[in-house]
């Protein structure tokens, strides 16, 4: 393709006649190069487009947008830089009718596309790697589930604590494996991000009205800005918050029995965000050892401390975040030396600078708890966002490696966020029963 790019290089002839969705060629087959469509090429879309480029064994060999002159026209420049032939729509029916050498789809479109793109892709014939949230309603997402299972295909949703090298090294050696903080004793996860302006967009290229009106939008500004109207998006608890439930979850290994939550749009204007921009919740889990009560906290104007998942329990505390320097380990005063593990190579020896100080410093006259000694976690594999989930999808497609984050997991984040805001909406606690975990 030459470097000159246009509308209507991009877009395939929509008078062609398609062939039938059926059986790809590529079906049964382990394959070396993994065929990938990208479906949305906005802000995340183009993040994991980012990152597959960089992949190796991995090509995308096609793109679906709405936005032909601006998305459309972005992600396939990141495409010819890197060397790779592929072909560009507007419509995911017609893409999925007519390339026939397709393995795989990643789905980065608004909430509401998740459900019904998913079906399309799993039906088609392809995997799936579809963004978090999985859908906009808990029903959207166990059909996801169900046509994975019916299809025999992979499904990963896009939770990529999951493949986070220094979330797997805390969740398998230090949480479940020698059981380093004890009995876990509260959690707590928070989101913190400032205040924003709206999205909006290059005047000279706007996506066609009747695109817009098709697809449910009807203005720019929802488009823009779906994430934060109910017919679109999940809000921030959906798109930010349900990383973190997911991620609390994982490291419990429990799901909620038991919400409480408060909240509302308190900082923005309740005709342009929809959906709540501060949210405090309370969520109950049953551990063998007994109840952990885990708060989170999000807010929407404020970005202190940013986002973090923190465990306390009676012989340390552990503080984990995708921002590295944000993770740290403290260890109680009374419990066991953790040397040992320091010689196992699982953790990394404190600075004995200030280690075991009063909280206040020296001199202060007040009696305060003493500061916990810290440790930090031994130096592992830091990868860019998204590149380590998406290798492990595409190397569960060649090689059959099990999937980090699946459907079930999918799910049960969709229904605990449905929880929170039945609790935010009724003011009264929402318990939780076994069963609908399932997917």
């Amino acid at each position: 393709m030459s470097s000159k790019l246009t509308r209507r290089r991009f877009l395939r002839s929509t008078a062609a006649a398609g062939a039938a969705l059926g059986v790809r060629a590529a079906e049964g087959t382990s394959p070396d190069t993994v065929n990938v469509a990208l479906i949305g090429a906005g802000t995340q879309g183009q993040a994991l487009l980012n990152a597959c480029v960089k992949l190796e064994g991995v090509r995308i060999t096609a793109l679906c947008d709405i936005w032909a002159d601006y998305n459309l026209v972005n992600a396939s420049r990141v495409i010819e830089k890197h060397g790779h032939e592929h072909a560009a729509y507007t419509d995911l029916g017609e893409l999925l009718a007519k390339e026939r050498d397709l393995h795989a789809a990643i789905i980065a479109t608004p909430d509401f596309c998740h459900a019904p793109q998913t079906l399309a892709c799993l039906e088609a014939g392809l995997h799936v790697y579809c963004e978090s949230p999985m859908a906009a309603a808990v029903e959207g997402a166990r059909s996801m589930a169900l046509a994975a299972r019916e299809t025999g295909k992979l499904l990963q949703i896009g939770y990529q604590r999951r493949s986070n090298a220094r979330y797997i090294h805390c969740a398998g050696k230090l949480l479940r494996e020698v059981k380093l903080l004890g009995r876990i004793a509260a959690a707590r996860a928070e989101w913190n991000r400032p205040a924003q302006a709206e999205r909006g967009f290059p005047r000279r290229a706007p996506v066609a009205e009747d695109a817009l009106a098709k697809h449910g939008y009807g203005s720019m500004q929802r488009f823009r800005n779906w994430e934060w109207y109910r017919d679109l998006g999940g809000g921030p608890l959906a798109a930010l918050s349900s990383h973190q439930l997911d991620a609390l979850a994982w490291l419990l290994g429990a799901r909620p029995v038991r919400i409480m939550a408060a909240g509302g749009v308190d900082y923005y204007d309740t005709k342009t965000h929809e959906w709540p921009d501060t949210v405090l919740a309370v969520l109950d889990y049953e551990l063998p050892q007994g109840r952990v009560r885990a708060s989170l906290q999000l807010l929407s104007a404020n970005g202190y401390l940013g986002s973090q998942e923190r465990l306390l329990g009676d012989q340390g505390s552990l503080i984990l975040s995708e921002a590295r320097g944000q993770t740290e380990i403290y260890r109680e005063q009374t419990a066991l030396d953790w040397d040992r593990w320091v010689g196992l190579g699982l953790l990394k020896k404190p600075e004995e600078k200030g280690a075991g100080e009063p909280a206040g410093g020296r001199g202060t006259g007040v009696m305060e708890s003493v500061r916990p000694p810290v440790y930090y976690l031994p130096d592992l594999p830091e990868e860019p966002p998204f590149a380590a989930h998406l290798a492990n999808f595409f190397d569960a497609i060649r090689n059959g490696a099990a999937l980090r984050c699946g459907p079930e997991a999918g799910v049960a984040a969709v229904v605990t966020t449905a929880k929170i805001m039945t609790a935010l909406e009724t003011g009264a606690p929402v318990a939780c029963a076994a069963e609908e975990w399932k997917a």
